[in-house]
C-alpha cells in the first residue's frame, strides 16, 4: 500500500519515491557531487605533509586545511566547533531544513548515490512497487542481488574512507595489505561500519531524517515565521481543482491534485498539510509542481521557498529577520575569535612543572636552585632548533639532559634547572617565567615558580 502520510500506522510502510528532476534537482547535483567528491578525497589530499582533514579521536591528533592539532589545541577546535553548530542553526533560522536536503551526507549518499543506482537497476517507483508487491521471480530476485551486492560494496569503500578520516590514509593501508591477524580491531571496524552504512542506505533510509537524527527535532524550535521554508501557497492552490469537480462550486484553486509532491518526497509526506518536521527541504515538490503547472499554463511556484507569515498572512509580512542578524552577528564573532587563536597559535607547546618532592637546592656558592621538568611538543610541521632561556635575567638555566632540537611532530621530556643568587630572593615563593627562543625569536614562555629561603638578615 502507498503511504497515506495522514493516518500513522504501527507496520513501517516502504516509502517508493519517485525519480526526481526539474531545476532544483540540478542545483543538488552541482551541490552534491562537488562535496561527494570532496567527501572521497578528503584524506587523501596532503598540506605540508598532513591529511587537509583528519579527526584521529585515538591518538588525539587532529589535521584541518593541512594543519596538525594536539590535545593542547583543544580550546581552538572547541570554537571551530562553535562556528560549525552556528552556521547550521543561522541557516536553520533563515533557510530552514536546507542543510539536511542540500549538504548532509545523509541525504547526498542515499539521493545521488543509492537511490540512482536503485533507479537504474529496478526501475522508478512504480516499476519497484509493482515489483515487490507482485509474486517472486528469478528476475527480480536477481536485481536485488545484484542491487545489495552494489550497496554492500559502496558501503564498504564508504566505511574505508570514512575510517581514513580517523586513522590516517597510511593506517588504513596497513590495515588493508597486513595479515588481518597484525590489525585484528581495525578489520573489525571496518566490517562493522560497512553494515552500519548499509543498513542505513538500504533499509533505514528516511528514518535516519525522521526519526533519528536530532536535528529535525530541534528545527522546530528554531524557526519562527520568518523563517524561508519549503511551503504550499495555500492561497493560491485551494480550493483543489479535484475538489471543485465534486463540489461544483465556489472559486477554483491551481492545485490539481495530482500527487506528484508526495510520490517524489524522499520522507513520504505531503507539502500542503503545511510545515512538517520531516520535510528535509529536498525541493524535490517544488520541481514536480512546476512542471505540473508549466503544462496547464499556470505560473510556477505553487510551491516554493516561502516564509511562513507571508504564505498564511502577506499583510503581515515583514522582511527584515532580526534573529538573522544576531546569529550572524555571533557568527562573525566566533570566526574573528578563531582567526586570532589560530594566528597566535605557538609552533611549539610546553608543560612545565617542578620536580615531583623536590625542594630548593642550596649551593656552597649561596646560589639557590630548583629543578623543572619540561614536556614539549613540536608543533610548527618541520624540525624545530631552540634554546631555553629565562625570562628573568637574575636566574640563570642549566639543562640536565640537553635537548636542543625536536624532530617534525616530535616530543620529548626534559630537566633543567633554574639558579638564583640567594640575595636577589624577596620571598619563600615567587612567579617565573622560561621561554624557548627558536630563530632568534621568542616562540613561547611558560610560567612556574621557584621557591628558595630568604637570605638571612
Amino acid at each position: 500500500m502507498e503511504k497515506t502520510n495522514n493516518q500513522p500506522t504501527e507496520k513501517r510502510e516502504w516509502i517508493y519515491a519517485k525519480k526526481p528532476k526539474g531545476r532544483y534537482y540540478t542545483y543538488r547535483q552541482w551541490v552534491g557531487y562537488p562535496l561527494l567528491l570532496f567527501l572521497f578525497a578528503g584524506p587523501f589530499i596532503k598540506i605540508n605533509g598532513y591529511p587537509f582533514l583528519m579527526f584521529n579521536i585515538l591518538e588525539r591528533k587532529f589535521s584541518i586545511f593541512g594543519t596538525l592539532f594536539y590535545p593542547q589545541d583543544l580550546y581552538i577546535f572547541v570554537f571551530g566547533m562553535l562556528i560549525v553548530m552556528v552556521c547550521v542553526v543561522l541557516f536553520t533560522v533563515v533557510y530552514g531544513r536546507v542543510w539536511c536536503g542540500w549538504t548532509c551526507p545523509q541525504t547526498i549518499f542515499m539521493e545521488l548515490l543509492f537511490r540512482r543506482i536503485e533507479y537504474w537497476i529496478e526501475g522508478d517507483w512504480q516499476q519497484q512497487k509493482k515489483s515487490n508487491e507482485g509474486p517472486d521471480s528469478d528476475a527480480r530476485a536477481w536485481k536485488k542481488f545484484i542491487k545489495h551486492g552494489i550497496f554492500l560494496a559502496l558501503s564498504f569503500f564508504i566505511s574505508n574512507i570514512f575510517l581514513a578520516y580517523i586513522i590516517g590514509v597510511e593506517s588504513l593501508q596497513e590495515i588493508i595489505f597486513d595479515p588481518v591477524s597484525a590489525h585484528f580491531a581495525g578489520f573489525t571496524a571496518i566490517l562493522l561500519f560497512t553494515l552500519i552504512f548499509y543498513a542505513v542506505f538500504a533499509h533505514v533510509r528516511e528514518m535516519v531524517c525522521t526519526t533519528i537524527c536530532p536535528y529535525g527535532r530541534l528545527q522546530g524550535v528554531l524557526l519562527d515565521d520568518q523563517s524561508i521554508t519549503v511551503a504550499y501557497d495555500v492561497k493560491r492552490g485551494e480550493p483543489r481543482r479535484m475538489k471543485k469537480r465534486m463540489e461544483q462550486q465556489g472559486t477554483v484553486g491551481d492545485c490539481v491534485d495530482c500527487k506528484l509532491c508526495v510520490h517524489v518526497c524522499p520522507t513520504g509526506i505531503d507539502i500542503r498539510n503545511g510545515l512538517q518536521m520531516e520535510c528535509v527541504s529536498c525541493t524535490a515538490c517544488i520541481d514536480a509542481c512546476d512542471a505540473v503547472m508549466v503544462k496547464i499554463g499556470k505560473p510556477a511556484g505553487l510551491i516554493g521557498f516561502y516564509p511562513t507569515a507571508k504564505v498564511l498572512n502577506k499583510d503581515g509580512y515583514r522582511k527584515r529577520n532580526f534573529r538573522a542578524v544576531a546569529y550572524s552577528t555571533v557568527l562573525c564573532v566566533l570566526i574573528a575569535v578563531f582567526a586570532l587563536l589560530l594566528f597566535n597559535r605557538s609552533a611549539i607547546d610546553g608543560r612545565l612543572l617542578r620536580a615531583n618532592g623536590s625542594s630548593y637546592l642550596l649551593k656552597d656558592d649561596d646560589t639557590v636552585g630548583n629543578l623543572y621538568t619540561l614536556e614539549l611538543v613540536n608543533k610548527s610541521g618541520k624540525e624545530m632548533v631552540f634554546v631555553l632561556e629565562s625570562v628573568d635575567a637574575r636566574y640563570t638555566l642549566q639543562q640536565v639532559n640537553p635537548i636542543h632540537s625536536l624532530k617534525k611532530d616530535g616530543a620529548a621530556t626534559l630537566s633543567f634547572f633554574l639558579f638564583m643568587d640567594r640575595k636577589e630572593v624577596e620571598q619563600y615563593k615567587q612567579n617565573v617565567k622560561v621561554k624557548i627562543v627558536s630563530a632568534g625569536q621568542s616562540v613561547h614562555v611558560m610560567k612556574t615558580t621557584f621557591i628558595a629561603p630568604l637570605p638571612p638578615k
